[in-house]
């Protein structure tokens, strides 16, 4: 099946997790991935644990169905190798600090007036505009200035990062979007050899602040400043993490007509209509009653059996699972997500795939995360270049690939 992204190449001058989450999802789509790194040592994140062995987990968490060609990124040689490939390539994608692609001889102008068909993404940390334009972002850094941090965890005074770099992967998946969407619109303006191509830029920051959703509305308009609810929902109830008989489970009774069969299944339909409970707002405005209320009838049975019955009558529940359980559990099993995967080196991978189907198709795993290098020599050759040029370039130590065995 023809993927929607199928032919269109994408210079992938990204590392650490952002850019390479973004690349990733266009690879998932059918976009051929060229990952250029430094020959020293290249994505820093291969340097990153976890590892299995010599392996570093990190980097092969994001970096499935690409190629890896390894430069001298600031000689002379290098730079104009790096050059050409971007002239070749549909899209150019960077998370340098803003002005290091025109130091690496790629300003973003001089390339798009060689061809009006390129198109450019660039994620920064903080924009690349501004008092912070220069400085060092990283997730955890965007998580406390969005506000986020100030709304996760048990209380104001003990604030929270999420379990996952989400901020990074935000980054990256608006970056993948935009990247579909100007492609979309180049197609429109004449394709790839007329179309206008364009310069996209989203940051850390920017990504990190456009998801606070409501939070962020609310202060826009009341000026309320919004505290974290631990692991109840800000603003409707019951909805939350309860303790049960035995495990505690997640309830989302999220409008009056759920929490009347939420009663009703726990034996006390009368609780949906004493006037503290009546409606959401009431309930919102008395959860600890409300909570201590409903753990003292669900302690009555196991919590997977009552996930079971609020299913059957429609209230979206479920268990907290580990990552143990969540690669056992039947619905994951079914979605088929974990893809067993090969290493250049022989071993073993098994590898989450990408979210997105399309007709029905769950994306594939084509190729495994690649070694440093793996793939110079393809690369380019795919440019063009001649054996001897190409044997040229590595005895010169322009580019490197792996040792022979």
């Amino acid at each position: 099946m023809a993927l929607p992204l199928e032919g269109i190449v994408v210079l992938d001058l990204t590392r650490a997790l952002a850019g390479p989450y973004a690349t990733a999802l266009l690879g998932d789509l059918g976009a051929t991935i060229i990952k250029v790194e430094s020959k020293k040592g290249g994505d820093t994140t291969r340097a990153w644990p976890p590892f299995e062995g010599v392996h570093s987990l990190y980097f092969e968490s994001v970096n499935r169905n690409k190629s890896s060609i390894a430069v001298d990124f600031y000689s002379v040689e290098g730079a104009a190798l790096l050059k050409r490939m971007a002239l070749d390539a549909d899209v150019v994608i960077e998370n340098f600090k803003p002005g290091t692609m025109s130091e690496m001889g790629l300003d973003p102008a001089e390339l798009r007036a060689q061809k009006p068909s390129l198109i450019i993404a660039s994620v920064s940390g903080f924009g690349s505009t501004g008092p912070l334009s220069q400085a060092a972002g990283l997730d955890q850094v965007a998580q406390g200035m969005s506000g986020l941090m100030s709304v996760t965890g048990e209380d104001a005074a003990h604030p929270m990062r999420m379990g996952v770099p989400i901020i990074d992967i935000y980054a990256g998946i608006f970056t993948a979007v935009g990247i579909a969407a100007a492609l979309v619109g180049r197609e429109r303006t004449g394709g790839r050899d007329h179309g206008a191509g364009r310069l996209l830029e989203t940051s850390l920051l920017e990504a990190a602040i456009s998801v606070s959703a409501f939070q962020g509305q609310r202060y826009l308009s009341t000026g309320e400043i919004p505290e974290p609810q631990g692991n109840n929902h800000p603003v409707l109830a019951p909805y939350g993490v309860f303790a049960t008989g035995d495990i505690p489970i997640i309830i989302a009774a999220g409008n009056d007509r759920h929490f009347r069969q939420l009663a009703e299944l726990l034996g006390e339909p009368g609780l949906a209509d004493e006037p503290e409970f009546l409606t959401d707002r009431a309930r919102s405005g008395h959860r600890p009653q409300l909570t201590a209320r409903l753990e003292a009838l669900l302690a009555a049975r196991p919590g997977l059996e009552w996930v079971t019955e609020l299913r059957r009558i429609g209230i979206p529940a479920g268990p907290i699972l580990n990552y143990e359980q969540v690669f056992q559990d039947p619905q994951v099993r079914h979605l088929d997500m974990v893809r067993q995967t090969v290493r250049p080196d022989g071993s073993a991978l098994p590898l989450l795939r990408g979210p997105i189907s399309v007709d029905g198709v769950a994306p594939e795993i084509t190729k495994a995360p690649p070694a440093l290098g793996e793939d110079t020599r393809a690369v380019l050759d795919r440019l063009g270049l001649t054996p001897e040029q190409i044997e040229g370039l590595l005895a010169a130590g322009i580019v490197t690939e792996p040792a022979r065995a």
